[in-house]
């Protein structure tokens, strides 16, 4: 078999890509582990930038993003028993819109169905070919049977676990990555959000962050020991623990109910270099991994998406390689700066067990010269609603 562009991971990168290059009569196959429902079935964060919403809107999948997206123009800082807000679309003229990852890959699932898109689920075994030359190739086997793959390039969307960013040999590979002492509880719930903003707390007691999916479905974090598990903590506990962290008149407005999905998250920051490697490209996850404070996971993907993408449209259309030769470093640019912010404000929110007292009153500081300065204001504003490509 013979395609393109062979896009490793059907995630909502690799479904991203794929629905793009369609539109400009590209060919692509999908290569997924796993099967659809196992993939919607992921929880993670959903903020969206601008960006994301633009590469939405172009691969031809944004009606329901539109129609059931939340716009949000702002957001709050809690500290010390009081609240701020910081106002997007005042410092910077954009909102955000929360509508969730698994909603977004949903879309382009549908779409890539649509338009008769072939994606192969369940394969296993997969191994990278000849990918530092002009004529990479892919084998894996699927229902018992080996297959290989012929392309022009390869998208490595396999995550931070998947077999693309592994293919690139050590002696090329540069690896950075920072792991932070605690984790995220969090817990899904079909309760009403405590507010039609989110809400991010830094208490005494740890970081809590209260998020939602609709009107009817919110998503709540609380920070926890890396050693936590989640049977250790009983919904009633969980729920006690949030109150503590929340100025006292969000605490009392909380509504709670039975947990739908609990989990913990550990936080870390990796980014590997190059990100390209002769015709083999990572993308997202596969290159790098931000702290979900700011989230800023799948849009930094979208950023990656969104200069492969480019890259290889100019290649097909224009016979030009300088979008794919400049890839990594464009991509990584804007990576670093995603990784500096979501750095800056996982430290500003929370409490680590090395911190002295001098450490605190230092946050402490921060926190009070944002709520003050608008200075301060916009360019926490202007990373948080997405750099421009």
């Amino acid at each position: 078999m013979r395609t393109q562009v062979a896009i490793i991971g059907g995630g909502p990168s690799g479904l991203l890509l794929a629905q793009l290059l369609s539109t400009r009569g590209i060919e692509s196959v999908v290569l997924e582990r796993k099967t659809r429902d196992y993939v919607l079935g992921r929880i993670r964060a959903g903020v969206l930038e601008q960006g994301l919403v633009g590469l939405m809107e172009q691969a031809g999948v944004a009606d329901r993003l539109h129609a059931e997206g939340i716009l949000h123009d702002g957001t709050l800082i809690a500290f010390a028993g009081q609240m701020f807000r910081i106002d997007f679309v005042e410092r910077t003229g954009k909102p955000v819109i929360v509508y969730g990852q698994t909603e977004v890959t949903r879309d382009l699932y549908d779409a890539r169905q649509a338009a008769g898109g072939q994606i192969e689920f369940n394969v296993e075994s997969v191994t990278l070919w000849d990918a530092d030359t002009d004529k990479p190739h892919v084998t894996y086997t699927k229902d018992g049977q080996s297959k290989r793959l012929d392309c022009d390039f390869i998208a490595g969307c396999d995550g931070f676990h998947g077999v693309s960013r592994k293919t690139i040999p050590e002696s090329v590979r540069h690896e950075y990555e920072k792991t932070y002492p605690f984790g995220w509880l969090g817990i899904l719930s079909e309760t009403p959000p405590v507010n039609d903003e989110l809400i991010y707390a830094n208490s005494d007691r740890g970081f809590a962050l209260c998020s939602m999916r609709n009107a009817n479905l919110s998503r709540y974090y609380i920070q926890c020991a890396l050693s936590d598990s989640p049977d250790d903590w009983t919904d009633a506990a969980f729920w006690d623990e949030l109150r503590r962290r929340l100025p006292q008149a969000q605490a009392d407005r909380l509504i709670t109910g039975p947990s739908i999905e609990k989990s913990i998250a550990p936080l870390r920051s990796f980014v590997t270099e190059p990100m390209r490697w002769g015709r083999l490209f990572l993308c997202g996850d596969a290159a790098h991994i931000v702290p979900p404070t700011g989230a800023k996971g799948l849009n930094t993907a979208a950023s990656d998406v969104h200069y492969l993408y480019s890259g290889v449209r100019q290649f097909y259309e224009a016979g030009d390689t300088e979008g794919i030769d400049s890839y990594s470093d464009r991509a990584l640019a804007r990576v670093w700066k995603a990784e500096r912010f979501s750095w800056w404000f996982s430290n500003l929110m929370h409490r680590t067990p090395d911190q002295s007292q001098f450490d605190l009153r230092i946050q402490r500081a921060e926190l009070e010269f944002l709520r003050g300065n608008a200075g301060a204001q916009a360019a926490m504003a202007i990373n948080y609603v997405g750099l421009p490509y």
